[in-house]
């Protein structure tokens, strides 16, 4: 669903809203086979971590009940796999990623965890959700919310598909407000994070648009806001490592 005329960001560039998704989708393209290593080396392993604290968030039901998790933009897996070791046999997760690269990783890493029977992949865009209304238990997406072009019609679309008194989770890098630390994490991400991404993938400029995209991201009391008009109850957030990521929730009641 294309808004004729407007714009949006593209890290501190500004573009047609409609070319968005074509700029994103060859950032990821580009990385994909080098992501989760990028990951590591970016934040020192503490990706692991801020992962965790989601799925200790989640906490899927440890027993044979069924429960049905819709992770987006979780083209490699793994909140899912992850999600996937903490709960019981009646748990199963279908991944939804618009890149078809991440969709191939994150296949691959199923197959030698064997998951394969417990987590799907899917290709599909984050605005135009293909499944049924009511249909999941339970909806993450970590560190790509600030990646889709209509960020209100992802939330919507999130809203739509969860059953009432489920609950939707958002990983997201944030606001680093700690005085000292912003100053550092500001160089760290500019100085060091491309030339990293170069030297891993042979691609800086994607990783470029990564540490601009953190800036161009509403700050957390503004995506909150942004959840509850997408029709979500008890939003809350809390903020992880000084403020470099929060985890958003919302219930839909």
């Amino acid at each position: 669903m294309d808004r004729p005329g407007e714009t949006t960001h593209f890290g501190f560039r500004d573009v047609p809203l409609g070319d968005k998704q074509t700029l994103v989708n060859d950032v990821f393209h580009s990385v994909a086979s080098r992501y989760d290593l990028m990951n590591d080396l970016m934040s020192g392993g503490l990706h692991r971590v801020w992962k965790d604290i989601m799925i200790n968030a989640l906490d899927p039901p440890r027993s044979d009940r069924p429960f049905a998790l819709l992770d987006v933009a979780g083209g490699t897996g793994d909140i899912s796999f992850r999600a996937a070791k903490a709960a019981g046999s009646g748990f199963h997760a279908t991944v939804c990623d618009i890149n078809t690269d991440m969709l191939a990783v994150g296949r691959e890493r199923a197959m030698k965890r064997h998951l394969e029977t417990r987590v799907d992949f899917v290709e599909g865009n984050a605005e135009t959700l293909a499944f049924a209304d009511r249909s999941f238990d339970a909806y993450t997406i970590a560190f790509g919310i600030r990646n889709v072009p209509q960020i209100d019609l992802a939330l919507r679309e999130a809203y739509r598909v969860l059953k009432p008194g489920s609950r939707f989770l958002c990983l997201e890098f944030s606001t680093v407000e700690m005085p000292g630390l912003d100053r550092l994490y500001d160089l760290f991400s500019f100085k060091v994070i491309p030339p990293l991404g170069r030297m891993v993938t042979g691609d800086a400029e994607s990783y470029q648009y990564l540490v601009e995209s953190i800036r161009k991201f509403p700050k957390p009391g503004v995506f909150a806001d942004m959840i509850r008009d997408a029709g979500f109850s008890r939003v809350s957030w809390q903020t992880l490592s000084g403020g470099i990521v929060a985890l958003h929730s919302g219930w839909r009641l």
